[in-house]
């Protein structure tokens, strides 16, 4: 039977890197973002934000002109033109079907990078090969099944939702990728065997663009993480499931909330994990 460990506030501690008096911008980590798209232009912001609120030294983001915009309005010190990075955050309101040949490429030039990088929805199809352990797919029951299926294991969205704990160790073995499986209680598995899960979500987290906020959330203590000797992309994962699930209890408060709330609440909920 497989052991999975449930991530506490004291691990999370471990791996929220805090700034020392010395670091400038690229010692704190630069974020390339390639998400949103003039359909679903609310990604790319909603990513950008949490990252920048996760405590990032510096986002480039690489989107489609009507996101760029929308991104711009929201956060000016994002920077727009193509550069050093420490880890990537690709696919967040990607319509593949949609999608640009050029930045169909720019996403796989991503994943295949060797860099960190987490791939979330439009770009899950993208995925391919074993031996990845820096890429960490963020699906959800429905997308683990699709994700599954490219790879020639069948399996149905109910069966996946029954059995969140199976499908994840499955799909990191398949794919040779870590596997963040978002849920109630989040599914976290990695290729050399790391089993965690994250619990303490309020339900009211079950709404449009949260899974967004994660992801820039994740793609922050990628970068920052990125030139550390050690750095394990499953516990990195589940701390930032963990930030995402305290941030929402904190935006929520026992009602309802918009992912922008819970992107707001992110510096509270590291700065309360930081001093507890």
């Amino acid at each position: 039977m497989t052991l999975w460990t449930k991530w506490t506030d004291a691990d999370a501690r471990g791996w929220i890197r805090v700034p020392v008096a010395d670091d400038d911008k690229y010692a704190r980590g630069v974020l390339g973002a390639i998400t949103g798209s003039e359909q679903f232009p609310g990604a790319a912001v909603l990513g950008v934000e949490a990252a920048m609120r996760a405590g990032v030294g510096m986002v480039r983001y690489l989107g489609e002109e009507r996101a760029t915009q929308l991104v711009l309005q929201r956060r000016p010190e994002v920077v727009t033109v193509a550069g050093r990075v420490q880890a990537w955050l690709v696919g967040s309101g990607v319509d593949p079907e949609q999608l640009p040949e050029a930045r169909r490429r720019s996403i796989v030039e991503a994943i295949e990078s060797g860099l960190p990088t987490v791939v979330d929805a439009g770009a899950l199809q993208f995925v391919r090969g074993r031996g990845r352990p820096n890429v960490i797919v963020t699906p959800h029951y429905r997308e683990l099944a699709t994700l599954l299926a490219s790879v020639d294991v069948r399996v149905d969205a109910a069966a996946v939702r029954r059995d969140p704990a199976r499908w994840a160790e499955l799909a990191t073995e398949a794919l040779g990728t870590t596997v963040l499986l978002k849920g109630s209680v989040t599914h976290i598995a990695a290729p050399d065997g790391e089993r965690i899960t994250v619990e303490g979500a309020p339900a009211w987290l079950a709404t449009a663009g949260t899974g967004d906020v994660l992801g820039g959330v994740l793609g922050t203590l990628c970068a920052s993480h990125a030139q550390e000797p050690g750095a394990v992309p499953a516990r990195i994962a589940a701390t930032a499931a963990l930030v995402h699930a305290r941030a929402g209890a904190l935006a929520s408060r026992g009602g309802p909330i918009a992912a922008l709330d819970v992107a707001d609440a992110v510096p509270a909920a590291i700065r309360a994990l930081l001093a507890a």
